[in-house]
């Protein structure tokens, strides 16, 4: 049994590593293997169109058949139990090779044929994690939710369970003195910081815990 994380941001040690790494301590303390992937690390593209994954008679049926850094991890989540995912909200939606990623887990699952949602072969359960540096209220007005919401029924195509934790006004700089930054109370944010970033941290300990327990059963 095994759990997959997949850092979407370009930041290695920041929030939303954070945050992920918390679930992977979680996961491990149920006795699980864990593994975090960088995805910026990688050179791979998205979705190309070549509908491979969906041509009559082809083998591989349901599998991306592009050959890049992404392929060795595909094959890899294809047989996990739990995929943890993790990505900043940039200019309103999840980053760029964190959405190219999707693209080559979710089209492949997905089917033309009627009366059939996924030929994804294997039952994976998931969380996604997202950080921003908007207030919850502000995210809210902006529908941040949608994002969410349709990211986890997406993620749903992997036939188990889906969830996510979003974290809200988060921290951008080391000093935010050294930016043009003067719509943010840098205080306010600091003591926002430390206060509720360590529950997020907490609620995605918890996650990664019950996830793993739950796929183990």
């Amino acid at each position: 049994m095994n759990v997959i994380a997949i850092n979407g941001s370009p930041r290695k040690t920041w929030n939303t590593a954070t945050l992920l790494n918390k679930a992977m301590e979680g996961a491990k303390s149920a006795g699980v293997k864990t593994e975090l992937v960088h995805l910026y690390d990688l050179s791979f593209k998205g979705c190309t169109s070549c509908f491979s994954c969906k041509r009559k008679g082809n083998a591989n049926l349901g599998i991306c058949l592009m050959r890049d850094d992404l392929t060795h991890h595909l094959e890899r989540i294809s047989k996990c139990d739990v995929l943890l995912l993790g990505s900043p909200i940039y200019i309103g939606a999840i980053t760029g090779v964190m959405h190219s990623f999707l693209e080559r887990l979710f089209f492949p699952a997905l089917t033309y044929n009627a009366g059939h949602g996924s030929v994804f072969q294997g039952m994976v359960s998931s969380c996604f994690f997202y950080t921003m540096g908007a207030p919850e209220e502000r995210a809210r007005t902006q529908n941040y939710e949608s994002i969410f919401q349709f990211n986890e029924m997406r993620l749903k195509t992997l036939h188990g369970s889906s969830e996510y934790l979003a974290s809200f006004d988060t921290y951008q700089f080391d000093d935010y003195s050294d930016y043009e930054a003067s719509m943010f109370d840098e205080k306010a944010k600091a003591k926002f910081k430390a206060e509720r970033f360590p529950i997020d941290c907490q609620k995605a300990f918890d996650i990664g815990a019950r996830l793993a327990k739950a796929a183990g059963k």
